[in-house]
């Protein structure tokens, strides 16, 4: 499939997408949220693609949502449209997604960003939610997942202010997993991509949505997710060969099976 505002190519058994409109800073504009959810869906479903990173390239990752499309929008508008639902596509994605965040990564950059499983971030990466400076809030996630991720009073000032993080507070933070340079941020995250993909399919795509659950629901239900989970995992193949290769001191060959 070809797309006019990102790029799609794969990388063995990783899926890289690439936010592609420069002049624009990444903008975030109703076509280009929807090829993202095209593309990230298309890599879900591909049996060769384990892992999918996203970046917007070495100078910005995304500075927001396109105003130009938004100025004279009435609610109806963006209802009809849609765009929160292809964001909410994206969300679902249930392989790992790496976001490698260089440069700007504002408002519902930051929105997509977050709602990837891991944040590798360059030197020059800058998070934040400034909608507040536009007279809005965020309508993606920004407020709740930025909230569970730095506590009320962080998120409070952040949402508040439209003040930016840099990397290195994003990374004190907890937002960032880990800061690069610039020019080792894609390399970086295909290697832990690589490292990912390299485990057994079914146990990642389980223990990604039993993190999920953690985050998003008490105790009692996200304990009962998992202990389920562990169960089903026992019935699979990758199980079995895991645990043999474990003992006869070889490296695991995993099927998704």
């Amino acid at each position: 499939m070809s797309y006019e505002f990102i790029l799609a190519e794969k990388d063995g058994p990783i899926g890289v997408v690439t936010l592609n409109r420069p002049p624009q800073l990444n903008a975030l504009s109703y076509g280009l949220v929807k090829e993202l959810a095209q593309a990230m869906e298309s890599f879900d479903q591909d049996p060769e693609i384990r892992v999918i990173v996203l970046t917007g390239g070495e100078k910005v990752f995304a500075a927001g949502a396109d105003i130009k499309e938004m100025v004279d929008a009435t609610p109806f508008d963006e209802r009809v449209r849609g765009r929160f639902d292809f964001r909410d596509r994206i969300n679902k994605i249930s392989k790992p997604v790496i976001a490698a965040v260089s440069g700007y990564a504002l408002g519902g950059g930051c929105e997509i960003a977050m709602s990837c499983d891991i944040i590798l971030a360059s030197e020059t990466a800058r998070f934040g939610q400034p909608e507040v400076n536009l007279g809005i809030i965020p309508g993606s996630g920004g407020t709740q997942r930025l909230t569970r991720t730095v506590g009320k009073y962080r998120a409070m000032e952040l949402m508040l202010t439209g003040d930016q993080l840099t990397a290195r507070e994003a990374e004190r933070l907890g937002l960032v997993n880990k800061v690069v340079p610039v020019e080792l941020l894609l390399e970086e995250a295909k290697n832990l991509a690589r490292k990912i993909a390299a485990k057994a399919p079914l146990a990642v795509k389980l223990a990604k949505e039993a993190v999920l659950k953690a985050a998003n629901t008490p105790l009692d239900e996200g304990l009962e997710f998992e202990r389920k989970s562990f169960y089903l995992l026992l019935a699979s193949e990758d199980r079995k060969e895991g645990m043999r290769a474990f003992l006869e001191k070889r490296k695991p060959e995993f099927r998704g099976k």
